[in-house]
């Protein structure tokens, strides 16, 4: 079969489906947010308002965009500019601009106003908040970027932001982008304290975090504030001593033990409790830890992979152990960021312009974390019930299922419709999508992970 070539001066759209994140953002009230957030303004009267190029740049990270130029993707299309009521879509080079204009204050005052805002959203009195650092790669020259800790690219220049997680939400509640020779826990008080105060009147019930947090100095600080919280620590050697002479380890299941003690680190002012989790390598097929670097030849434990929380719960081994592993679920995030949102590969050559492109990203996936939880809440209910498991679909899957719908614009009479191409047994649950986005309830509800 044969075909002949022919143009039409239609304006199509291949994005039809973000028109679902719109009425979402209209619900929310998203534009008067960033509106209120006091973002750089323009020097010039013919300039853009910044507030769209916030919006058109997190159009252009939602369609898949990994550099500031592929922004273009949504520049020339015409019926997304209708859609979001933009008079005339900027070049990529004006997002570039407004980047530039960030410095520190700026970032703080409009991100934690950004952050605040979303935050009043969710109907969460009591936050499982996770603390995480992750290694950004970076080729070039840029501020901050610096050798250190980079396990896929040693010896490679890298940053090293520092991000808090909302664990019940699924979303970012803070990043502060720091240099890439930065300590796991450097400043970790202050960025503690700048988080607590953009969650406004929202409670803290638990507070997780990896080794790299486990140091003196910010313990006291969860001590002092009064905060709940399960941190993992590094298994120095009188550390493993006192593991080897506990005599109260007992079985959990096949291959895994637990015993709960009081033990004073060398680096600590006062003891702590902490649990103890050893799995033996035999009776695991991933066993979950590290080997004891005093014991690793003797027989009996060396074969048994270890790892210890410090906490301040008064809860039982087991319950101390299940509650910390969810913890793991933000590297989930991280990946989805980095994966799906290209959150490392957006970078400019000052240090405060490409930490304000990465909040707005940050911010980019808060708004599809709220739409996967609350105008798709309806479907997630359903395979819930129908696979006995919560489903969170990717970005990417989003895109491919959900965003990638040809429309066009036309009017009948004076009212504007969106014709989008979507299979027949498909419309129905399009339609009803349609109608949750702009009718979920606000705020929206969440159950805790953690109830103190």
């Amino acid at each position: 079969m044969t075909f002949d070539l022919q143009f039409t001066d239609k304006e199509i759209t291949p994005w039809g489906g973000l028109s679902l994140i719109k009425r979402m953002l209209d619900h929310l009230g998203f534009d008067a947010a960033l509106a209120a957030s006091a973002l750089p303004q323009p020097g010039s009267n013919r300039g853009y308002r910044p507030e769209q190029l916030i919006m058109q740049f997190m159009l252009g990270v939602w369609c898949g965009a990994n550099r500031f130029e592929h922004g273009e993707v949504t520049r020339h299309d015409h019926v997304l500019q209708r859609l979001y009521g933009f008079a005339r879509m900027a070049n990529f080079k004006a997002v570039i601009r407004l980047f530039r204009k960030f410095d520190q204050p700026t970032n703080d005052g409009v991100f934690g106003r950004l952050y605040a805002w979303l935050i009043a959203q969710l109907q969460l009195d009591v936050l499982t908040l996770d603390l995480d650092s992750t290694v950004m790669t970076r080729y070039g020259v840029q501020d901050g970027a610096a050798k250190g800790y980079n396990p896929a690219k040693p010896g490679r220049n890298a940053h090293h932001p520092l991000m808090a997680f909302v664990a019940d939400t699924r979303m970012v509640a803070n990043l502060w982008l720091r240099p890439g020779n930065s300590h796991t826990a450097n400043n970790v008080s202050g960025f503690l304290a700048a988080t607590l105060e953009r969650l406004g009147p929202k409670r803290v019930g638990l507070r997780r975090a990896d080794s790299g947090f486990s140091d003196d100095a910010f313990l006291r600080d969860l001590e002092h504030r009064k905060i709940p919280f399960l941190v993992a620590t590094k298994l120095q050697q009188p550390l493993q001593r006192a593991l080897v002479a506990q005599p109260g380890w007992w079985s959990l299941d096949e291959g895994i033990d637990l015993v709960s003690f009081d033990y004073q680190s060398p680096s600590w002012e006062t003891p702590r409790k902490v649990v103890g989790i050893r799995q033996h390598i035999t009776y695991r097929d991933h066993p979950k830890g590290k080997t004891l670097s005093l014991f690793a030849d003797d027989p009996a434990y060396g074969h048994y992979r270890y790892g210890v929380i410090v906490t301040s719960l008064d809860l039982p081994a087991q319950e101390i152990w299940r509650t910390y592993r969810g913890r793991a679920d933000c590297e989930n995030r991280i990946k989805e960021l980095k994966y799906d949102f290209a959150a490392d590969s957006f970078c400019l050559k000052d240090f405060f312009a490409t930490e304000a492109c990465l909040n707005t990203v940050m911010l980019a996936y808060n708004l599809m974390s709220l739409f996967r939880q609350a105008a798709l809440k309806a479907s997630t209910t359903e395979a819930t019930a129908s696979h006995g498991k919560d489903i969170q679909h990717t970005l990417q899957t989003l895109r491919f299922k959900l965003f990638a719908k040809a429309g066009y614009i036309t009017t009948e009479g004076r009212k504007n419709i969106l014709k989008l191409a979507v299979g027949m047994r498909h419309r129905e649950s399009f339609e009803g999508l349609w109608n949750q986005a702009k009718t979920f309830d606000l705020p929206v509800q969440f159950s805790p992970v953690f109830s103190p």
